[in-house]
């Protein structure tokens, strides 16, 4: 056995040696090639830009001279590399951030991140595993690591290319997969939340370069054929430790809903530290915020609120209350009670236990009660469903269930960079869906079962509500697919 590990240690070496000159070598004649990896380059800042914001702590491993982790604008970046060559360009680059130099298999940094990144890295690691291992030291519960690698569709292709001097010599390489990096990670405590891919072709060309790598390179079944995989991965929740227990504030938009209130204050459960009910009342033409009143003088033992609406639509109730809530965790119950209050502490064991970081609620896995769900809003949200899936990669069921579930922190994130994609969501639905996107957050569906109104009717206008949904997954397109 020690002879083992003697030997795996001196091949090791051997190998550092061999491919730590190489790298110093390119450093030195790295001009040289840039011409033909500009376009390239380009464009994974592009993505690496839409995935990270601008302000957070980076770090990249194989950082190379820093061009990538200088366009993150981080508050604080840090690259490694094992070239002292490419360490020594990269200080002289870009002063403001830090680079060290030193092998990724040994790297001992007593730091926290908010990303990692290991651009084209991971091919040519001697050991992936070990070093995705000692990304856990430097992860906080809400990092993403960030990772992009070759497709081995490419092997040849790019082999060729090298042969006759078009782009920078290699030595061999892990020609890995999106099931291999996927089961890599997993071992070395990680889950991966979506991976896709980007580049058809690497090489700027007018119009051809952006029709190939912007819409072709996202479009089954060109995608198979694309240069590069993206990968976002998170740490994987520990084991429950001794902490404070999260408060939980319930938002209830409600318009026209006086009928349901004493039900919903019957059987909205306490969870967690304490539950907060937030009643948002907008424009009721019944007696709605009347009954509300008498039923919170009446209940001075339960944590109840109510709000008065200025705006219009349920959207706006919801930043209503999430902006007044003092809860650690916030829910979304509508006031037509359609889904049971009783499975409001399903969604919030999700979120405490680690298992989602945004819980969505799902009404097409039980069978319905025969008036619940109209047969056109079925169909409407069973479209819905495939392009959103499609759209966020990662798997949304039911886009349009009022029941949805975050954390504070994650929703003023959220809400702070609302801009990127506008504020016409009447919903509020899929305000909350595209940015939990964005944020790269784990999204888990909860199933529920869909009950019949007791009281009342629906406030959603099929037609013009669903012309208005096209219009935001055309508008999504742009901001979250082709980028």
């Amino acid at each position: 056995m020690m002879n083992n590990a003697k030997e795996n240690l001196s091949a090791y070496r051997k190998y550092q040696k061999k491919h730590i000159a190489h790298w110093n070598q390119i450093a030195l004649g790295a001009d040289q090639w840039e011409t033909g990896r500009r376009y390239y380059q380009k464009r994974l800042q592009d993505v690496a830009r839409f995935v990270i914001v601008p302000g957070q702590r980076v770090l990249e491993i194989g950082c190379g001279r820093g061009d990538l982790l200088a366009s993150l604008k981080p508050s604080y970046g840090m690259g490694v590399d094992f070239s002292g060559e490419m360490i020594r360009q990269a200080k002289s680059r870009h002063p403001r951030l830090h680079f060290i130099h030193a092998d990724a298999h040994e790297l001992d940094v007593n730091e926290k991140f908010d990303f990692v990144i290991l651009s084209d890295v991971v091919n040519d690691l001697w050991d992936v595993q070990h070093v995705l291992r000692k990304l856990s030291s430097l992860a906080m519960p809400h990092s993403r690591i960030i990772i992009n690698f070759y497709s081995r569709l490419w092997e040849l292709p790019l082999a060729i290319v090298r042969k006759i001097g078009l782009a920078r010599p290699m030595l061999l390489q892990n020609w890995l997969t999106v099931e291999d990096i996927s089961g890599l990670l997993s071992l070395s405590g990680f889950e991966v939340v979506r991976h896709w891919e980007e580049i058809l072709w690497p090489m700027r060309t007018p119009v051809v370069d952006s029709f190939l790598n912007i819409f072709l390179a996202k479009i089954w079944p060109f995608s198979i054929f694309a240069l590069t995989h993206f990968m976002v991965a998170r740490p994987l929740p520990s084991p429950s430790q001794e902490k404070a227990l999260p408060k939980v504030s319930v938002i209830v938009p409600a318009r026209n809903e006086s009928g349901n209130i004493k039900r919903i204050l019957e059987n909205v459960p306490e969870m967690g530290a304490g539950t907060e009910i937030i009643f948002v009342e907008g424009g009721s033409t019944d007696d709605t915020y009347e009954v509300l009143e008498k039923t919170i003088a009446a209940n001075p033992d339960r944590n109840l609120r109510l709000l008065r609406q200025t705006g219009r639509g349920k959207g706006d109730a919801v930043r209503l209350g999430f902006a007044e809530a003092t809860g650690d965790i916030l829910m979304i119950l509508d006031a037509d009670l359609t889904v049971p209050p009783e499975d409001l502490p399903r969604f919030y064991e999700a979120l405490q236990q680690g298992k989602a970081e945004f819980a969505n609620g799902v009404r097409l896995v039980y069978p319905m009660e025969k008036e619940a769900m109209r047969f056109m809003n079925l169909v409407g949200n069973k479209f819905f469903s495939l392009v959103f899936s499609w759209l966020l990669g990662q798997p949304i069921k039911d886009t349009l269930c009022g029941t949805k579930v975050l954390w504070k922190k994650d929703y003023e994130k959220i809400a702070a960079n609302r801009s990127y994609f506008g504020d016409f969501d009447p919903f509020g639905d899929f305000d909350l869906l595209f940015g939990a996107a964005k944020l790269h957050l784990k999204i888990v569906e909860i199933p529920v079962r869909y009950r019949e109104r007791t009281y009342g009717t629906t406030n959603i206008s099929r037609w013009s509500h669903g012309w208005l949904l096209l219009r935001m997954v055309f508008f999504a397109l742009r901001r979250i697919k082709f980028i």
